[in-house]
């Protein structure tokens, strides 16, 4: 078994895809007007425009609902991760916790993209 996609639902497509571009610093696939495709080393994040899920599978979604899952990108450096996004005046990104390391070796940083979904950006760093 392989974990192919994420899939994030939003009424608020196109804010959501110029967010995920910048953030991510990739240009996305586009294979309709109503769903793109992010592809990363590991997985692939793609946006799906809400009212089009709706017509597939109604009352399968509800957006924004989800308090429960936490997207994770690995970086080079989270520190400078942190730096960029703080720097990006587009985004009033909301931090939910500053770079901070763990035990087991994330140096971790967990912030909101504008729908609410938490992400984290971390790097594996040497612990004591």
């Amino acid at each position: 078994m392989k974990l192919t996609h994420v899939c994030l639902v939003t009424a608020r497509f196109d804010r959501m895809k110029e967010f995920y571009q910048d953030i991510l610093q990739t240009a996305p696939k586009k294979y309709q007007g109503d769903y793109v495709e992010f592809v990363t080393e590991g997985a692939i994040l793609s946006l799906y425009q809400l009212e089009s899920m709706k017509k597939l599978a109604p009352g399968a979604i509800e957006e924004g609902a989800n308090r429960s899952v936490l997207i994770e990108f690995q970086v080079p450096d989270a520190d400078r991760e942190y730096a960029r996004l703080q720097g990006l005046k587009k985004w009033p990104i909301q931090f939910v916790l500053p770079p901070t390391t763990f035990p087991w070796g994330n140096r971790t940083i967990y912030f909101r993209d504008p729908d609410g979904n938490l992400l984290n950006f971390y790097s594996v760093v040497e612990t004591k």
